[in-house]
């Protein structure tokens, strides 16, 4: 094996054990020996997403794929950091479209048709990515993953059934695989099964723990500080519920809290709040009342989930945006809409 060829095997082991900065270092030491690799660009770009820095990464893909123009693995890549973290449908429906003219065989027909359907669904048109998931090639399915993700498109555009059978077989040819655990659990909640949707959430719940953070991720002090920064920033109304609460930093949600029906994907939780105390007129968008302060019991701590925040945050950037998101959620559910489904007919009218 030469040099060159060395650096690029070394770095792609090294991703494979979550050394980015060493993955990092064997790229550009292979692009010294060769700057016109679209292989290390596209090693380089990859490391970069690994890293939460999506820009870089689609520089790096585009570079790789400017050097081989039929260079699928960059194309499909690029597509996947456009969806997510960027959030740049239009561009990940062009790469795709540009990996399907190349696609020749049935593995990379569907990885590119569901990356299609990602940027579709991302983009709200739920009719379009339904059509593509009719054009997917029709199994037995070799990869798990793709029996997976597969069943993970057919759960998202409504066929249940479709998608249990898909999401069974992919844990049952990957007990270890963390998204199709997780969306077992979705899909045997929606049947009633609450017993085998508690353990997939808790076998899901296991291996996220075991996968970790992403390099890029705060820590818990720091992440502690963006929610603060996050409350302080909340429409006065919702702040008023979680102001001055305390803030617990943990990567997941307890084991006993799933037990007990959290989703173990849970962004934040509050807590530390009687029934009774509940704010019964104050309405979003309004200033609260002296008499609905009165009434009005805030929420005494806020759990954060950090590693859940991140999966979904995607870089650095996003983090308190997510943060902020979530608690505007969870507030508006547990105090505002719930005071809204109490207030008599009449008062609603």
């Amino acid at each position: 094996m030469d040099q060159f060829s060395a650096h690029l095997d070394r770095g792609w082991d090294l991703v494979q054990r979550g050394d980015t900065r060493g993955a990092e270092a064997s790229a550009k030491r292979a692009l010294e020996l060769d700057p016109n690799s679209p292989e290390a660009h596209n090693l380089l770009g990859f490391v970069a997403a690994l890293e939460g820095d999506g820009e870089e990464a689609i520089e790096a893909y585009r570079q790789a794929i400017a050097l081989d123009d039929t260079y699928l693995e960059a194309m499909l890549n690029a597509a996947e950091v456009y969806i997510h973290p960027l959030g740049d449908y239009d561009q990940a429906l062009e790469m795709c479209e540009q990996a399907l003219d190349l696609a020749e065989v049935d593995e990379e027909i569907i990885d590119a048709l569901l990356l299609k359907f990602d940027a579709l669904l991302g983009k709200g048109d739920g009719e379009e990515a339904a059509k593509v998931v009719a054009k997917i090639p029709a199994g037995p399915y070799d990869n798990p993953n793709h029996a997976f993700l597969i069943g993970r498109a057919f759960y998202e555009i409504g066929q249940a059934e479709k998608a249990a059978a898909l999401v069974e077989e992919a844990v049952t040819k990957d007990a270890r695989h963390a998204e199709a655990q997780y969306y077992l659990g979705l899909i045997r909640d929606e049947k009633g099964d609450t017993r085998g949707a508690t353990s997939a959430f808790l076998k899901s719940r296991e291996l996220d723990l075991e996968m970790g953070m992403p390099p890029w991720a705060p820590g818990r002090d720091a992440t502690a500080k963006i929610v603060e920064r996050a409350v302080t920033a909340l429409n006065p109304v919702l702040k008023h519920y979680v102001d001055g609460a305390d803030v617990y930093v943990s990567d997941v949600p307890g084991v006993e809290l799933v037990a007990e029906g959290v989703d173990p994907r849970a962004l934040v939780l509050l807590d530390g709040f009687s029934e009774e105390a509940k704010p019964r007129t104050a309405l979003l968008g309004g200033p609260l009342s002296e008499s609905s302060r009165a009434l009005a019991g805030p929420c005494a701590r806020v759990f954060v989930y950090a590693l859940n925040v991140a999966r979904l945050a995607g870089n650095m950037e996003a983090i308190e945006r997510e943060i902020t998101l979530a608690l505007e959620r969870e507030i508006t559910a547990t105090f505002l809409e719930a005071e809204q489904a109490e207030r008599p007919e009449k008062e609603l009218n």
